[in-house]
């Protein structure tokens, strides 16, 4: 799964005090009139620019490709439980056969059996499993979760999102994105 992004647009990447994206998925962009907004109020630095420039009558500004928050936005320890993220922390994947397609949650222990709506309750399903395995205990339908499920961290989150980065990924924000990769020996 990516998400769409145009450079056409100029999209502009937003990085915490710490230069660290706010958010790998969906990466944290901002549209430029947001970006330039974001200047004029003096919240953010710029990092980095396009040649594109906008212009008014009396002033002209290159469009941000890169800026810096310049007060730190600490994240929060856990990730709000949303169907998203649910999907985010299961790579995408059915959590009993794999499969990206038609992705819906299941309760791993059924809800008329007491199950409950929570992280360690909750993992991705696609549609045939969900409906295979019905309201029956795992065991029970012969479906064990390919992963016991947890509540993640953002640093959980944020790992899992590098692995689906956008379709588009401008030059400039190279230096900014997978920071913590290991480097390469020369």
């Amino acid at each position: 799964m990516t998400i769409a992004v145009t450079q056409d647009l100029s999209p502009t990447l937003v990085l915490n005090a710490d230069f660290r994206p706010l958010s790998y998925y969906p990466l944290s962009l901002w549209s430029w009139q947001d970006a330039i907004k974001a200047v004029f109020l003096d919240r953010v630095t710029i990092l980095a620019e396009y040649e594109r420039a906008v212009r008014s009558p009396t002033y002209s500004m290159r469009l941000p490709s890169v800026v810096c928050l310049k007060t730190y936005v600490k994240p929060a320890r856990h990730p709000a439980f949303t169907r998203f993220n649910v999907f985010l922390r299961d790579r995408f994947q059915c959590q009993y056969c794999g499969s990206p397609h038609e992705l819906t949650f299941d309760h791993v222990v059924p809800r008329s059996k007491g199950g409950l709506t929570t992280w360690e309750n909750v993992v991705a399903a696609c549609s045939p499993c969900n409906l295979k395995k019905g309201g029956l205990m795992p065991k029970v339908a012969g479906m064990i979760p390919q992963q016991k499920p947890f509540q993640p961290t953002v640093h959980d989150l944020h790992n899992n999102g590098r692995l689906f980065p956008p379709n588009y990924l401008h030059e400039s924000w190279l230096d900014y994105l997978y920071w913590d990769s290991e480097l390469d020996p020369e």
